[in-house]
């Protein structure tokens, strides 16, 4: 351990949040099914091909780190490149990885590191457009518990709130835990969702602590009054590099079974290009702009603040829905750290992403 690092873990770590969080948060990049699942009633199994509908399976439709997804629908992108698109909102990513490797879906808006989780179970997923260069979480404390809780050793015992077990938030603490010389066990991980069962339960005090998202982080702060405690934050550059040491952490991102994109190349690229082109609208217009395309509901009743929230959120998406080899591999170590079923396996990434569609 660095002299850093011990000075960090022997002080307290109480960084006020900011209101408006920098970067927008990744529900659930959530863990992936042991095997696939039968598929449901309105299989999307033949989508995509010869003009069908493509079913898009988002893992929290209102997250903010989903954002592209649902603006690049409000913006008539889809429908100019020539594809009917249908966006379900899944509420966590475990449960859209689930229906994509059901067949209730064809693709998912998810995060990236499900392709790795995949094919540690020896399933092959593919990713081919990045939207998130960071998976925007914070790791916050609920006020109840305020003065009690001031470092990443003083949750051991107890309940740490994420969005789903196995999401990329519950990944969160298990790196955390690991990086601090913790065991996994040492902190009971609960179920909140996102939106408004997460505020509450933090606000509430059912849960200790708990990994959040945006919009929830600002709703929360707006709610209790003040400035929440963090104890890590990777919603902006200098968290991302001090926690996983990278400047760049593909997060949100469109992927798709390996069969599939082989036998819909051509609608698989026109998706990676309205999501590019979305990239593009967001990086030259305002938060307002922004808000005002989008679904009136996300807003949350607070449409100023959304817009605020939107603005930093641009700071931490990709420009161009590429992937970058440095920061694919920053996602592999933190599963080799975090996930015990990828653990030490040999991973393939050239065969969990492709850049191929977007150019």
């Amino acid at each position: 351990m660095t002299d850093k690092a011990t000075r960090r873990r022997g002080r307290v770590l109480l960084r006020p949040l900011t209101l408006i969080a920098a970067v927008a948060v990744a529900l659930s990049a959530c863990g992936a099914p042991a095997a696939a699942p039968p598929g449901q009633s309105g299989s999307a199994a033949a989508g995509g091909g010869g003009g069908g509908k493509v079913v898009i399976g988002v893992g929290g439709q209102t997250l903010l780190t989903y954002l592209p997804t649902t603006l690049a629908q409000q913006l008539g992108y889809y429908k100019d490149e020539g594809v009917d698109v249908e966006l379900q909102d899944l509420q966590g990513g475990s449960k859209a990885l689930t229906a994509m490797v059901g067949g209730s879906t064809n693709v998912t808006s998810g995060y990236y590191e499900h392709t790795i989780q995949m094919q540690a179970k020896n399933q092959q997923i593919k990713a081919f457009v990045d939207m998130g260069q960071s998976s925007g979480l914070a790791l916050l404390v609920a006020p109840k518990n305020e003065g009690q809780i001031k470092t990443i050793a003083d949750l051991k015992g107890k309940n740490v709130g994420v969005t789903a077990p196995g999401s990329s938030t519950d990944m969160f603490v298990k790196f955390l835990l690991a990086k601090n010389n913790m065991q996994q066990s040492d902190a009971a991980v609960s179920a909140i969702g996102a939106g408004s069962s997460a505020v509450a339960a933090v606000e509430q005090g059912q849960v200790d602590a708990a990994v959040m998202l945006e919009p929830d982080v600002s709703v929360l702060t707006k709610r209790i009054g003040h400035n929440p405690v963090v104890l890590e934050d990777v919603r902006s550059s200098e968290g991302l590099k001090e926690v996983f040491s990278t400047d760049s952490w593909p997060s949100a991102c469109l992927y798709a079974k390996a069969d599939w994109l082989n036998q819909n190349k051509d609608t698989a690229a026109k998706l990676a290009k309205a999501i590019k082109r979305t990239l593009e609208y967001i990086n030259g217009h305002s938060g307002a702009e922004i808000a005002a395309k989008m679904p009136e509901s996300f807003a949350g009743g607070d449409k100023e603040l959304y817009a605020k929230v939107i603005d930093d959120l641009k700071k931490t998406l990709s420009k161009d829905g590429t992937f970058t080899e440095d920061g694919v591999q920053a996602v592999l170590k933190t599963q080799q750290v975090a996930n015990p079923d990828v653990g030490n396996k040999e991973i393939k990434l050239s065969e969990t992403y492709t850049n191929d569609l977007v150019k």
